[in-house]
């Protein structure tokens, strides 16, 4: 078996392989503040009564923190009620992105079954959970009863060889492997990451991996857990962790092959994610904004590298710097080692930890034509605002360098040189 056939295995109490339908368990189901509402107006319409578990339900608020406009508002207000009412205590405002939020409070353990009203819920394949997006519908059917049903589905294995270059990261193998596989090349697929590089990967670097498996159309993401996994779960988790792995037999649908060693940084042109390119061909188009955060690329090794490049430097002056940390638990360890005041020096705005800007919701929404290189997982038309403003996107060390330059720029080139 592979590790999804387990997981959905264990989780129906069934022997399962792709195909087969199950009915499974699930562990943790999440909303945020963009779909909770639907949820909880969907349990009222059915006169749903009590939700299963009050402990295994998270509600986050994230999307537009603070509260933007007075719908916002109400929806918020919304939340909290159903909160209140049904006894769930997991419910956050302003602590950070959710999918950030899960990770670092508990809520992902390795081994089940976690979905979220978000398409990013993929993220959680990083610490060995079976972790997918779900509709507002859907996800009232789950707070109801505390289970779902799925096809199992087929694994796709991405094998990653050699090493990956300095000044190529997480986020530049990510957008190498949509390019190449195309938005709907893994419809409904689980996709594993693994090989030499993504061993080496910290757990937030393997997070932006499976951040980005949904942009294939993936069911899921996942690596296969390691003794990072439980170190980053030791004070985070109470009950003991199950680390599953391939069988030696597993059947995998397709491998890729990716050569670590000749990657070089990768640009998403607009308005497709699988519409990726070398840095090459990207190289001196022009910067109206940079924005450096979201669940893909706002944790604190994000945030260092970036930081790293920033000192001692200034953004240029036709360019502004957005900078919004994934979570307080990111933003305090900013904090601490100096990467906020670094930002501040070189101009940047830093805003509270939230999706903001990467959703097109508040806190900085592109004019029309305007051009913004983003860390994010998205570069639709008209999701950072406007129709006619243009999104790329990249990795932090890639935003950070173009920022000071204010125009796209090879972070090898530059950094590698002076180094």
């Amino acid at each position: 078996m592979t590790i999804s056939e387990k997981i959905l295995s264990k989780e129906s109490n069934s022997e399962a392989y792709a195909g087969d339908y199950v009915t499974a368990q699930i562990g943790t189901a999440m909303a945020q503040d963009g779909t909770a509402p639907l949820t909880i107006k969907a349990i009222k319409d059915m006169d749903g009564g009590e939700v299963w578990n009050p402990e295994n339900i998270v509600l986050v608020m994230d999307h537009t923190i603070p509260s933007a406009s007075v719908g916002t508002s109400s929806m918020h207000k919304s939340m909290r009620e159903f909160a209140k009412n049904h006894n769930i205590e997991n419910i956050y405002y302003g602590e950070g992105i959710c999918h950030q939020l899960m990770a670092e409070r508990g809520h992902v353990k390795p081994g089940t079954v976690v979905v979220g009203a978000d398409s990013h819920t993929c993220t959680y394949g990083a610490l060995g959970a079976f972790g997918t997006g779900i509709g507002s519908t859907e996800m009232a059917g789950v707070f109801l009863s505390g289970k779902l049903w799925f096809k199992v589905p087929e694994t796709m294995k991405f094998e990653v060889t050699g090493e990956l270059p300095k000044n190529v990261a997480a986020k530049d193998l990510a957008l190498k492997i949509v390019g190449e596989v195309g938005a709907d090349g893994a419809t409904y697929k689980a996709v594993e990451y693994s090989g030499n590089p993504i061993r080496k990967m910290s757990v937030g670097e393997r997070m932006t991996l499976t951040n980005l498996a949904v942009e294939m159309g993936a069911k899921t993401g996942i690596v296969e857990p390691d003794e990072k996994v439980r170190k980053f779960l030791d004070d985070r988790v109470e009950e003991e962790i199950e680390l599953l792995e391939n069988d030696e037999d597993a059947e995998f649908e397709e491998t890729y092959y990716f050569e670590g060693d000749d990657l070089e940084p990768q640009i998403a042109f607009p308005h497709q994610v699988d519409n990726v390119k070398p840095i090459t061909e990207a190289e001196g188009i022009k910067l109206d904004q940079v924005f450096l955060g979201t669940c893909t690329n706002g944790r604190l090794i994000d945030l260092e590298v970036a930081a790293n490049v920033l000192e001692g430097k200034k953004i240029h002056p036709d360019t502004r710097m957005l900078v919004n940390p994934a979570s307080k638990e990111v933003y305090k360890k900013a904090l601490d080692r100096g990467l906020i005041e670094t930002f501040l020096e070189a101009g940047c705005i830093v805003n509270n930890p939230g999706c903001g800007p990467c959703a097109g919701s508040h806190q900085g929404i592109l004019a029309p034509e305007e051009t913004c290189l983003s860390t994010a997982n998205r570069n639709f038309k008209g999701r950072m605002g406007p129709e006619e403003a243009k999104i790329y996107l990249s990795s932090p060390i890639t935003a950070a360098i173009s920022a000071v330059k204010g125009e796209i720029t090879n972070p090898q080139e530059e950094l590698n040189e002076r180094n």
